[in-house]
């Protein structure tokens, strides 16, 4: 059967990190012709890599000329520089990627007539639980985006879907996130202090989080979608972190050496994920976790071999 997506043009932002590279890979089996913006600096790999240039009213030209030559069917803004918490000298950088590269995008996108977009946010913009209160600044600035996202759908009639996600992983993720630190404390028999592992948390397959992507981007160009559409990318069960410590050692066959409480939980620990996002319609998490998990260490093990 062919995809939805074949033979259409797709403008990927982000496309050098974890999730970016697998989501780019996915696409391109999709039949999609997937361009990518990168930095200055990161080496362009093909004709499709477009280089991001200037300041100010510059740099919006330089991407509306991006958008003018690739003509996207969609554009799905992926990069983000996420910091659990910050120090006065990441003020600057988390605003230049987190809002003014998106909003530039969406000026340069409406110049060039260009208006379907796929956001990316994440469950960190509800602390407790809240429709909004910002675990951190990184999560804030994720927010000022969506606001101003919603400015461009209410005044230039762009189509929007804003997929906030959880916590991520996969196979290749060297993140430091809590599966790569049981993987390296396993490989290297070392302690690992932790706090008390009370708080739960919502680990989503990669590949499942890249097919919400693609089923968000076949919703908008069947033309489904209304205004600005917020989705939940969750796996609707979360767990505890002391139970993802003992399915590792299941999987692993390992006893891993975890010094529960000897670190303190962070200031605005999410103890539990949000839970009143709604999914996009027509998908849902099909990788279990102790399925994601076996994956996950193979995964790392041929790495090493």
């Amino acid at each position: 059967m062919m995809s939805s997506l074949q033979g259409r043009t797709i403008l990927l932002t982000g496309a050098g990190g974890f999730i970016g590279r697998r989501l780019k890979e996915r696409l391109q089996k999709a039949g999609a012709d997937v361009h990518c913006l990168i930095r200055a600096g990161t080496q362009a790999f093909s004709a499709r890599d477009h280089l991001l240039s200037g300041e100010g009213a510059a740099a919006v030209s330089n991407l509306q000329k991006i958008c003018e030559d690739t003509k996207p069917d969609i554009v799905i803004h992926l990069a983000s520089l996420f910091l659990a918490s910050h120090t006065p000298a990441d003020i600057d950088s988390l605003i230049d990627s987190n809002i003014r590269l998106g909003t530039r995008l969406l000026e340069a996108m409406e110049k060039a007539g260009i208006r379907r977009i796929i956001n990316t946010g994440t469950f960190w913009q509800h602390f407790e639980n809240r429709p909004y209160d910002p675990v951190n600044l990184y999560a804030a600035t994720k927010q000022a985006f969506e606001d101003i996202l919603t400015y461009y759908v209410n005044s230039n009639a762009f189509q929007a879907i804003t997929l906030q996600l959880y916590d991520t992983y996969g196979p290749g993720d060297t993140r430091p996130k809590v599966l790569a630190l049981l993987n390296k404390i396993a490989r290297e028999n070392s302690h690992l202090g932790m706090s008390p592992g009370e708080q739960f948390l919502d680990l989503v397959h990669v590949d499942d989080v890249c097919a919400a992507f693609e089923t968000a981007a076949v919703r908008m160009l069947k033309d489904q979608v209304q205004g600005h559409e917020v989705y939940a990318v969750s796996s609707s069960n979360p767990v505890q972190l002391r139970e993802i410590v003992n399915i590792f050692n299941h999987a692993a066959g390992s006893k891993l050496d975890i010094g529960w409480g000897e670190r303190p939980y962070r200031a605005r620990e999410v103890m539990h994920p949000y839970n009143k996002g709604i999914p996009v319609p027509g998908w849902e998490p099909r990788i279990s976790l102790h399925e994601g998990i076996r994956d996950f260490i193979h995964s790392n093990q041929e790495s090493k071999t």
